[in-house]
């Protein structure tokens, strides 16, 4: 089993959360175009950072304000994944969380489920946004894209994941899963 597969879910975010710093970090062209249609790389961690704190609060939960992607996208990204990890690293993270849309589960569930995977999938947009190929965890990207086939009717309908795009059986597991959720494997 992987890091990520045996990590809980605070671990979990930790490790996802400094890879994605890492390919924040490697990027030097913020406007950059990425796999994600109409997204250059500062949206991808104006994605990250935007849609958490809204959830969150859509079931009672305050994330703590951090600098604007616009105004520098590095801070941004730091700060965010800070103020999450305090959110796993908190004595009462295993509490309920009631969002109207998902129901009710552990505050670090839903989190782990919702958002540390979709920081994990957006790595690898960033690190393509600068045309690197990110060092993701294979049997993690695994884990998600059953998960996901798993839910494709629902996935496609949202509207928030684009077409699958055809891969070779044998292809590696992160572009399977990045294909699957809608991105070019060759980009």
């Amino acid at each position: 089993m992987s890091a990520l597969t045996e990590a809980t879910p605070a671990e979990r975010h930790r490790i996802v959360a400094s890879g994605f710093a890492e390919q924040v970090a490697a990027t030097a062209d913020w406007s950059a175009r990425s796999p994600v249609p109409e997204w250059t790389a500062r949206d991808v961690v104006g994605h990250l950072t935007g849609w958490l704190p809204e959830f969150l609060a859509a079931g009672g939960v305050a994330l703590r304000s951090v600098t604007s992607v616009d105004e520098a996208p590095t801070t941004a990204w730091t700060e965010h994944a800070a103020a999450v990890q305090e959110l796993f690293d908190a004595d009462d993270a295993d509490r309920e969380f009631t969002h109207p849309y998902l129901g009710t589960s552990s505050l670090e569930s839903t989190i782990d489920r919702i958002y540390t995977a979709d920081v994990f999938m957006h790595t690898w947009d960033l690190a393509r946004a600068g045309a690197r190929r990110p060092d993701l965890d294979p049997e993690f990207a695994t884990v998600l894209l059953d998960g996901l086939r798993q839910m494709e009717g629902v996935l496609r309908s949202s509207g928030q994941y684009g077409p699958a795009h055809a891969v070779p059986g044998d292809a590696d597991p992160v572009v399977a899963l990045a294909a699957f959720i809608g991105r070019d494997p060759n980009f």
